[in-house]
C-alpha cells in the first residue's frame, strides 16, 4: 500500500475528529493586536503546544518573548535525512466590523463546506494541516521520514516584532535544510501554486511645512508658497506618466525576469479583462513593458497611499495651509535594500524639493524581498506532492506583497524557503466571514503528508542554497 493511500484512509477515518479539534482551536479568540486578549493569546499557545505533544512530537514548549510567545516542538529521528522547519502562527486579525459577520467568528460553522471562523484560512487551519500530517505519519509509520521542528508565533498580524530576536538567539535550535511555510494562498480553485518570491516593503511619511501658520489667501496668495502645491510637486515628481519610478537609482539592483519565469507566468492563462471586471476599472495600468503578473510579481513600485492638508470640511475656506503631508509605501523586490530605497527617496525629494518649504521624511515599517530560485529542488518536490493530489500542473508563482519575517528566515537562517499554501484570495481572511474551503483542507492534508517522503528523497546536498 502506497503512503498516499495509507494517509488517505487515515485522513478519511479522522476527518470529523479532526475538525472537531480544530474548531476548538479556532473558538479561542488570539488577537495579538488588542491587550485584553492577552490572556487568549497564552490559551491559544498552550492549546497548540498540548496537540503538538499529543500527535506524537517531542521537546513541545512554549517560549517567551517580549510579546507573545512562541511554539516549538520537534521530532528528530530521521537519521540523515533533511530537518523542516515549518513555520506558521496562531494569531489572528481582530473582526470588526462584528455586524457584518454572518456568524460568530470565533464560533465556527460549516456551510457550503467552508468553514467559517477569523483564523480559519489564515493561518490557524494552515498550521493545523501540519500537526495532523505529522499525527497520521506517527500512527500508521510509527516514524517520520524527514527530521521535523515547528516554530509557530503569536505575533506575525502585529508584524512579528520580536520573533527576529529569538531567531538570532536560537539558530542552533531552529537549525534546518528548508523552511515550509503554510499561510500563502493557491493560484484559484483547484489550481495549487507553490510561491517562491515575495517582495520587501518600506513606507515612509512626507510631511511639509511652510509659513508658520496658515494664511490669508487673498493677503498672502501667489507671494508665500503654498503646502500642498509644493507637496503635489514632490508627489507628482516621482513617476512618469506610464508608472516608471524617476527617483534616481531606484532601479540599479533590481534582478531581472529569467526567460523561464516568464515563460511560467505566461502558461498560467492570466485572464486580464476578468481583473478588470473584478476591480471595477476599465484598463490597468502599470510600467511599460511587462505583463501585469509581471509588474505585480517581480517589479518594485513607488505608491501614494494617503495624502493630508488644509480645509476639507463642508464649503470653501480661502487660505494657504501651512502644513501638508503624504504616506507612501514601496514594494520592492530582489537585490533592493529598504534603507538604500528611503535614502534614494530623501535624496530625491532634496532635489525637487520647491522654493519656501521644509521637508521631513518619518520611517515606518522595512521588510526585505525573498526569494528562492523556483527550480530549487524544495520547490520543485513541493510541485511534484500538489500534482499527485490535485492532478493538475502546479502553478509557480511570486507574492506581490510582503512576510518581512521570512526575508529574515531568510537572511539569518540562510535556508530555501518553500510557501506552499492552501488559502483563496476570496476566503477573506482579514475581513468578516473569513473561511477555509475544505477541498483544499482534505486534500491539502495529503499534499503535506507526500511532501515529507518527497523531502526525504533529497539529499542535504540537494537543499543547499
Amino acid at each position: 500500500m502506497s503512503h498516499l493511500t495509507t494517509l488517505d484512509h487515515y485522513f478519511t477515518e479522522k476527518r470529523e475528529d479532526h475538525l472537531e479539534e480544530l474548531k476548538q482551536f479556532l473558538r479561542i479568540p488570539s488577537i495579538s493586536s488588542l491587550s485584553e486578549h492577552k490572556e487568549d493569546m497564552q490559551k491559544g499557545a498552550q492549546w497548540l503546544a498540548d496537540s503538538l505533544t499529543n500527535s506524537g512530537l517531542e521537546n513541545v514548549v512554549v517560549d517567551k518573548t517580549s510579546g507573545h510567545p512562541v511554539v516549538y516542538a520537534d521530532w528528530l529521528h530521521a537519521e540523515g535525512k533533511p530537518t523542516m522547519l515549518i513555520y506558521g502562527h496562531y494569531d489572528v486579525q481582530p473582526v470588526d466590523p462584528l455586524n457584518l459577520w454572518d456568524s460568530e467568528p470565533f464560533e465556527p460553522q460549516v456551510r457550503d463546506n467552508k468553514l467559517y471562523a477569523r483564523g480559519s484560512s489564515d493561518d490557524k487551519g494552515q498550521v493545523f494541516m501540519h500537526v495532523k500530517a505529522i499525527e497520521a505519519l506517527l500512527q500508521t509509520n510509527k516514524t517520520l521520514p524527514v527530521n521535523v521542528k515547528f516554530l509557530i508565533e503569536g505575533e506575525e498580524e502585529v508584524g512579528s516584532p520580536n520573533l527576529e530576536e529569538y531567531i538570532n538567539n536560537n539558530k542552533e535550535k531552529l537549525a534546518a535544510d528548508v523552511i515550509v511555510i503554510s499561510d500563502t494562498g493557491m493560484q484559484g480553485p483547484g489550481q495549487p501554486a507553490v510561491c517562491y518570491g515575495l517582495r520587501g516593503l518600506c513606507g515612509v511619511q512626507i510631511d511639509v511645512k511652510g509659513a508658520k501658520g496658515d494664511l490669508h489667501s487673498g493677503l498672502y496668495g501667489g507671494g508665500v508658497q503654498n503646502s500642498i502645491h509644493a507637496l503635489i510637486s514632490i508627489l507628482e515628481s516621482f513617476r512618469d506618466a506610464e508608472g516608471t519610478i524617476e527617483v534616481e537609482g531606484f532601479y540599479d539592483n533590481v534582478r531581472a525576469l529569467s526567460n523561464e519565469e516568464k515563460e511560467a507566468y505566461a502558461s498560467l492563462g492570466f485572464d486580464e479583462d476578468e481583473l478588470k471586471a473584478e476591480v471595477g476599472v476599465d484598463e490597468l495600468f502599470g510600467e511599460k513593458g511587462y505583463t501585469h503578473l509581471e509588474r505585480v510579481w517581480a517589479r518594485p513600485t513607488l505608491e501614494i497611499n494617503g495624502v493630508f492638508g488644509g480645509f476639507s470640511g463642508e464649503g470653501i475656506k480661502t487660505v494657504l495651509p501651512s502644513e501638508a503631508g503624504a504616506k507612501i509605501t514601496c514594494r520592492l523586490v530582489p537585490d533592493q535594500d529598504p534603507d538604500e530605497i528611503v535614502a534614494k527617496l530623501k535624496a530625491h525629494i532634496e532635489k525637487n524639493k520647491p522654493v519656501g518649504v521644509t521637508v521631513t521624511l518619518t520611517e515606518f515599517d522595512k521588510g526585505k524581498p525573498f526569494i528562492t530560485p523556483f527550480d530549487h529542488p524544495a520547490i520543485q518536490a513541493a510541485g511534484r506532492s500538489y500534482e499527485k493530489v490535485y492532478n493538475v500542473p502546479t502553478a509557480y508563482t511570486r507574492g506581490g506583497g510582503s512576510i518581512p519575517i521570512v526575508a529574515a528566515f531568510d537572511e539569518i537562517l540562510g535556508l530555501p524557503v518553500v510557501l506552499m499554501g492552501f488559502g483563496l484570495s476570496t476566503e477573506n481572511f482579514h475581513a468578516p466571514n473569513e473561511h477555509f474551503h475544505l477541498e483544499n483542507f482534505d486534500q491539502g492534508l495529503r499534499v503535506i503528508g507526500d511532501y515529507y517522503f518527497e523531502l526525504a528523497e533529497l539529499s542535504k546536498e540537494d537543499l543547499k542554497k
